[in-house]
């Protein structure tokens, strides 16, 4: 993966994938001199880590022909002081299937070995929690 990131000036960038060309801004949030108005890097990590366990799961469900279409995720991402830093990201998943218990531990396992999860530092706390209807 190829990736180009502009600054564009007032705390934004511009974030671009060479492959397909689809971009995205980041924005400094409130907090940090920043407007708030697009993702700030630290929101682009917490959100990578829901996007990425979504689709390991999709990857999964898919391979046990379960279909996995509507499943949401909420994130709070928590930072600290001192340094600045992610402390802690709470996923909440809302899977709209209905499955056994077997299959359920199986797409829960395929979440927890995403790849964002083991890149992120051990220090960083994460919640995950799984609502199954």
């Amino acid at each position: 993966m190829i990736s180009k990131v502009v600054y564009q000036g007032d705390l934004r960038t511009k974030c671009t994938h060479i492959k397909s060309g689809d971009a995205y801004l980041t924005d400094a949030p409130v907090d940090n001199n920043g407007k708030g108005e697009a993702f700030s890097p630290t929101d682009s990590v917490a959100t990578a880590l829901a996007s990425c366990m979504l689709t390991i799961m999709g990857i999964k469900a898919k391979d046990m022909q379960l279909n996995m279409g509507g499943t949401e995720a909420v994130v709070v991402k928590k930072m600290g002081v001192n340094p600045r830093r992610i402390t802690c990201i709470e996923i909440s998943i809302a899977l709209k299937i209905s499955t056994n218990e077997k299959n359920k531990a199986i797409l829960e396992k395929a979440a927890r070995s995403c790849p964002v999860l083991h890149s992120l530092h051990p220090e960083i706390e994460k919640k995950l929690t799984f609502n199954w209807p």
